[in-house]
């Protein structure tokens, strides 16, 4: 990917930059709407359902939604646990909401936290992501191999007195890439993973292993290269004694020599760091 100026974006970034713009506006409805009694089933069909009516036909994956220790995959063992399940929000519950809509082509891959009432230590957790943010940006501007930067995620988790949570995702992903997509009439899926989407990031995989990266940013030896240039959902997920927290962003990793325009976060105006920026202001 060619470099751009994060305030004049390409009519490419731009058409990423609107759809997980929509996919937060959905989350931040849909949070507005939870109250107890709510299933996590009902929320992921909350999430379906308003993506629906503005346009979106197809999916990364389908939506997701976590409810109380399964915020922090607690006891996660399979895959079909990250499934929604007929768990009931209650009062001062962490939630989390998760979607990867594709609209027009665009991918976005997002993860909204948030909790029904007050709960101290999910503040906690979202105020500390923000330092995860920052060091991620960071090391990959500066070039550093992948899985390098990931080890320094979990070191800083652990002086934050956290565990690492993505660590319990498949293949312990802190990211992945994302891609256009071909538009098509019909947008089968499978395991709740769009097939459009699934071959894209095989055909990534295949090429990467021939050519010496990988589209899934881990802590194993295929992610010891330097950041690739595109476009990577990424995920930093925090876990305290039952309670976990994370965003889901997209970061642009461009060949430009200058640091700044060498890798950025697509959008600044996100819920998370909205709130970062509003704590600071308040403090």
């Amino acid at each position: 990917m060619t470099s751009a100026v994060a305030g004049e974006l390409s009519a490419e970034l731009r058409g990423f930059r609107e759809v997980q713009s929509l996919a937060y506006q959905c989350a931040e409805a849909v949070a507005a709407q939870l109250k107890p009694g709510v299933t996590e089933r009902g929320a992921a069909r909350m999430q379906r359902e308003w993506l629906r009516e503005r346009g979106v036909r197809d999916w990364f994956h389908l939506p997701f939604a976590w409810f109380g220790d399964r915020t922090a995959f607690a006891n996660f063992r399979i895959p079909l646990q990250f499934f929604p399940t007929h768990r009931e929000l209650e009062p001062g519950m962490p939630f989390i909401l998760d979607m990867a809509p594709v609209h027009k082509g665009f991918t976005a891959d997002i993860g909204y936290s948030g909790c029904l009432g007050l709960n101290p230590v999910h503040d906690k957790l979202l105020a500390d992501l923000e330092a995860h943010r920052e060091l991620i940006l960071r090391e990959v501007r500066e070039r550093r191999p992948l899985r390098e930067i990931y080890e320094d995620v979990d070191r800083l988790m652990v002086r934050q007195g956290y565990a690492n949570r993505h660590r319990a995702y498949p293949f312990g992903v802190i990211a992945h890439k994302v891609d256009r997509v071909k538009e098509r009439r019909l947008s089968p899926h499978l395991f709740g993973f769009g097939t459009q989407s699934l071959k894209g990031l095989a055909s990534d995989a295949l090429r990467g292993h021939r050519d010496g990266w990988s589209p899934l940013w881990s802590p194993y030896k295929f992610s010891d290269h330097p950041p690739r240039q595109g476009l990577w959902a990424v995920e930093p997920h925090l876990g305290f004694r039952g309670t976990g927290a994370k965003f889901e962003e997209i970061l642009v990793v461009t060949d430009s020599k200058d640091p700044e325009q060498s890798a950025f976060w697509l959008d600044d105006d996100l819920p998370h760091v909205r709130r970062w920026a509003e704590e600071r202001a308040a403090a």
